[in-house]
């Protein structure tokens, strides 16, 4: 009887649908950066401007295939998000290598050579680094960190594996989308303004009114 379930069950992980990867970035390329491409931006602060509007005009607002939510309710309801330290940020993109220290306690790391503690000879460290500069190597030996490597010799400053990958073709639509985005937000945000000149005037109306029965 179990021998049967567990071939049913073997049966059914067999059954299961592939998992789609999800590119995150595929929406702002579909659909800003695709627009952007056909107008002409005059500095930092406009692409920060239209983006701003993009993003919340269209993109908070259409409600998720996957989700079926908002993307900004989906944000909004477990409250602020705790933000990593830049710490942790910078540890998320480094890469790491395994290489064994020689007795003359170096290692080498695609065509460069690198003095490390002499404690290590003999064993296996763990070298970590911004796969753009190769000029900065942490060193940890199971998973203790033990200061940085010092260089002897840079043939390379950057990892051979390390792209910067290209943007895909754009083709523009014809029509200024994004101009037409920030205008509406840059809209919206005028109505929400308080008039503060006529926060007074029905005040002084009344007040006109209790001169004219002081006097009578």
């Amino acid at each position: 009887m179990a021998g049967s379930e567990g071939g049913r069950a073997e049966k059914d992980q067999n059954k299961l649908a592939p998992r789609r990867t999800v590119d995150p970035t595929r929406t702002v390329r579909s659909q800003f950066l695709v627009e952007l491409a056909r107008r002409e931006v005059a500095d930092l602060a406009e692409l920060n401007g239209l983006f701003a509007a993009w993003v919340e005009s269209v993109y908070h607002q259409r409600v998720h295939s996957q989700t079926g939510q908002r993307p900004i309710e989906r944000f909004m309801a477990t409250g602020a998000p705790r933000l990593p330290s830049p710490e942790l940020l910078r540890e998320a993109f480094l890469w790491q290598q395994t290489r064994m220290v020689t007795k003359t306690a170096t290692v080498s790391l695609h065509g460069n050579q690198y003095e490390v503690d002499a404690a290590l000879v003999g064993h296996r460290c763990e070298l970590i680094f911004d796969p753009f500069d190769l000029t900065t190597i942490e060193v940890r030996y199971q998973s203790r960190p033990l200061g940085l490597a010092v260089p002897v010799r840079i043939a390379r400053h950057t990892h051979p594996q390390a792209r910067h990958e290209p943007a895909p073709p754009a083709q523009a639509t014809g029509i200024d989308y994004l101009g037409l985005i920030r205008d509406q937000r840059e809209r919206e945000l005028r109505e929400q303004r308080i008039d503060y000149r006529t926060l007074g005037a029905g005040d002084n109306d009344n007040d006109n009114d209790n001169d004219e029965e002081n006097r009578s």
